[in-house]
């Protein structure tokens, strides 16, 4: 278990491995309950998993450009 402190605006930060096995992300709806002295969490919903950026989703089978490379050198006759 994993302690955390409030902040002086009553918010808290919750552990990056819990975030990860609910699936909690930035927009996600969370609903809070108070069950006896406990309260309880609950994941109402998450965004879907927008992609903000399309690198790194294509793979290609020819071999990567050395980072060394000059184009400029192709045109050199």
């Amino acid at each position: 278990m994993e302690v955390t402190s409030v902040t002086s605006k009553g918010q808290v930060t919750i552990p990056k491995e819990l975030r990860q096995q609910l699936g909690i992300r930035q927009g996600s709806r969370i609903e809070f309950s108070l069950v006896g002295d406990h309260v309880e969490m609950r994941v109402r919903s998450s965004p879907s998993g927008e992609v903000r950026s399309g690198f790194g989703m294509l793979k290609s089978r020819r071999a990567a450009v050395p980072t060394d490379f000059d184009p400029a050198t192709l045109l050199k006759r």
